[in-house]
C-alpha cells in the first residue's frame, strides 16, 4: 500500500453489499417509476471540473489544476478522522475484464449516500476473488463542507468531497485507469467503440472496428449506439460508450459493463436507448418523475444533464465482448456550423492534430450561456493526467506503426452558417450513412486545397455536393474564415510544449 493511503476506519463498515441491500439502504431517497426502476435527485447535477485537482509535479498537464502534496495530506487526514465516526460502505468492482487489462476498484462512501454505489455497482464487473487489495481507490464524502476533488496518481487514490453527483465516482476510476494504462505504454481514450459488419467494396463480409471521440452534445453516444439501418448479414455490435484503452497494435480494451447515458429529449423514436432507459433495471438521476411514476425525459426543470445508468446487456446489438480486436477506423466527431465538411479523411499527422484540437462548439448540454462558441479539449478528454503533448505524440506513433488504421473528422453540426444561402443541417441519417460507407470503403475522395485532408466527391446514397462548404460562401469570405480558424488552431496547438512539429505543421 502506498504510504499516502491509510486504512479506512469507520464506526461500522458495510463490505460489498449487493444490489438489493444497496437499494434498501437508498430507499429513503428513491422515487420509484412506473416501470419499477429507481430514480434519484442529487444536489449537485454535473461534474465539478473547476474543483478537480491533480497532484503538483510531473503529473500536471497544461489544462489541469494542481494541488500541493502538503494540502492533499492535510485534507486527507481530516477525511480519515471524520470517517472514523461514520457508517461507511466499501464496494469493490472490476474495471475491464480482459486478463491483459483489469483493475480492482474500491469505493468508500458514507452510508447515507447508498444510491451512488447502487448506481456504480453494475457499471463495472464482479471483482477477481484472488485479488485482496484494490488497484484503485476512491474515497467519497458527499456531505463534506467544501467541494474539492483531488487525485494522487502514484497512490492510485481519489478523494471526492462536497458533491453528491454520481459522475464523479464513475470518472474517478476511469481517470486513474487512463493514467495506469499510459504508464504501461498504451493510450487511453474517452471514446465509444463498435463493430460494423459490412460487405466491403472488395465484396468480402468484414468486421470493421470503430472508435468514436466526441465532446458532450456532439452525438458520440447516438452514433456509438446506432444500427446504421443495416439488416441481414450486415449488422452492428456495440462494445463501449465511454472509455477504451488502446495498445500499440490498435487493440482496444473495454472498461465498463454499463452505460451512463444523457437522456435530455429521449423519446420512443430513439428506440435502442429509450428501451434500455425504461427497463426496471435502469437507475435514473435528475430526471423528472411525476407522482404517478411516469418519466418525462423532455422535462429539463431539474437540469439539462439528466442521466440514466443502463445495463449494457439491455442495449440492443451488444454482444458478450467489450474489447475491440482492432480500431480499423478512428472518428473524431466535431459539431461546427460553417466551413467544416461533413467528413474528411486524415493522414496520421493530421489525425494527431485533430486529436489534440478536440474541437466542437459549446452546446446547451455544456454551458448554455456560451452556446455556439468554439470549444476545445485535447482528445475530447477532460480526465487526462499528465502532459497532453505526450498523448498526441504517442497516438502518432501508434498510427505510423499501423498504416491500416484510417482516421476521419466527422461533422455533426451544419454547413454554411452565415453564408450566402441557407445553411444545411447534417442529420443523424447523413452521419450514420457516412460511417457505413467509411466501413465499406466505397467513397471517392479528393484533396481539399486549403486543409490538405481528403474530402468526399462521390459516394452511394448521398448527394455529397450539397454538403461542400465552399459552395455556401463568397470566395473572400471563405478564405477569411479559413485563415481565422487556422490561426485559432495553431494558437491552441502551440500551448502544448513538446508536441511534435509534424503534428503542428499538419494544420499550417
Amino acid at each position: 500500500m502506498h504510504p499516502f493511503i491509510q486504512p479506512i476506519q469507520a464506526s461500522k463498515m458495510f463490505v460489498n453489499p449487493g444490489l438489493k441491500q444497496l437499494r434498501e439502504m437508498a430507499a429513503a431517497e428513491e422515487k420509484t417509476t412506473r416501470y419499477g426502476s429507481a430514480s434519484f435527485i442529487s444536489k449537485v447535477r454535473s461534474r465539478s471540473a473547476k474543483s478537480t485537482y491533480i497532484l503538483d509535479g510531473s503529473y500536471l498537464g497544461v489544462d489541469q489544476h494542481g494541488i500541493p502534496l502538503s494540502e492533499e495530506k492535510e485534507i486527507a487526514s481530516r477525511v480519515y478522522e471524520y470517517l472514523r465516526k461514520k457508517e461507511v460502505i466499501s464496494l469493490t468492482r472490476q474495471l475491464g475484464n480482459n486478463p491483459q487489462f483489469n483493475l480492482n476498484c474500491r469505493l468508500y462512501i458514507t452510508k447515507e449516500y447508498a444510491r451512488i454505489p447502487l448506481m456504480w455497482h453494475d457499471m463495472l464487473f464482479d471483482p477477481d476473488p484472488s485479488k485482496s487489495e484494490p488497484d484503485l481507490i476512491s474515497v467519497h464524502v458527499p456531505e463534506w463542507p467544501e467541494r474539492v476533488i483531488f487525485v494522487h496518481p502514484e497512490a492510485g487514490i481519489t478523494f471526492i468531497l462536497g458533491t453528491d453527483y454520481f459522475g464523479e465516482v464513475k470518472k474517478s476510476f476511469l481517470r486513474m485507469a487512463l493514467y495506469v494504462w499510459k504508464k504501461r505504454g498504451g493510450l487511453g481514450f474517452h471514446a465509444g467503440s463498435k463493430v460494423l459488419r459490412v460487405r466491403t467494396a472488395k465484396g468480402a463480409l468484414e468486421d470493421i472496428g470503430f472508435i468514436l471521440f466526441g465532446l458532450s452534445g456532439t452525438g458520440k453516444t447516438t452514433l456509438t449506439i446506432h444500427d446504421h439501418g443495416m439488416t441481414g448479414e450486415e449488422k452492428v455490435f456495440i462494445r463501449q460508450d465511454d472509455m477504451v484503452m488502446m495498445d500499440e497494435r490498435g487493440f482496444c480494451y473495454g472498461t465498463e459493463n454499463g452505460f451512463y447515458i444523457k437522456t435530455e429529449g429521449l423519446d420512443p423514436t430513439q428506440k435502442v436507448l429509450y428501451d434500455a432507459a425504461i427497463s426496471p433495471n435502469a437507475i435514473l438521476e435528475n430526471i423528472k418523475v411525476h407522482d404517478d411514476g411516469s418519466v418525462d425525459f423532455t422535462n429539463s426543470e431539474l437540469t439539462t444533464n439528466g442521466r440514466t445508468v443502463i445495463k449494457r446487456s439491455e442495449v440492443a446489438n451488444t454482444d458478450n465482448r467489450i474489447d475491440l480486436d482492432k480500431a480499423n477506423r478512428i472518428v473524431f466527431i466535431t459539431r461546427r456550423d460553417d466551413i467544416i465538411p461533413t467528413v474528411a479523411k486524415l493522414n496520421p499527422e493530421q489525425a494527431a492534430a485533430y486529436f489534440m484540437l478536440g474541437e466542437s462548439i459549446e452546446t446547451s448540454a455544456g454551458d448554455p450561456t456560451r452556446a455556439g462558441e468554439s470549444k476545445r479539449e485535447v482528445g475530447t478528454n477532460p480526465f487526462m493526467i499528465g502532459k497532453e503533448s505526450d498523448e498526441g505524440n504517442r497516438l502518432l506513433s501508434i498510427l505510423r506503426k499501423n498504416p491500416d488504421i484510417e482516421c476521419y473528422l466527422l461533422n455533426t453540426g451544419s454547413i454554411g452558417k452565415g453564408g450566402k444561402k441557407p445553411s444545411e443541417k447534417i442529420s443523424i441519417k447523413i452521419s450514420t450513412t457516412l460511417m457505413k460507407h467509411i466501413a465499406k470503403g466505397d467513397i471517392r475522395w479528393a484533396i481539399d486545397p486549403d486543409w490538405h485532408y481528403q474530402v468526399p466527391v462521390e459516394m452511394p446514397e448521398i448527394d455529397i455536393a450539397g454538403y461542400n462548404p465552399i459552395n455556401y460562401f463568397d470566395k473572400i469570405d471563405y478564405q477569411n474564415r479559413v485563415a481565422k480558424l487556422r490561426a485559432e488552431r495553431l494558437c491552441w496547438l502551440n500551448k502544448y510544449k513538446g508536441l511534435k512539429e509534424e503534428i503542428i505543421n499538419a494544420i499550417k
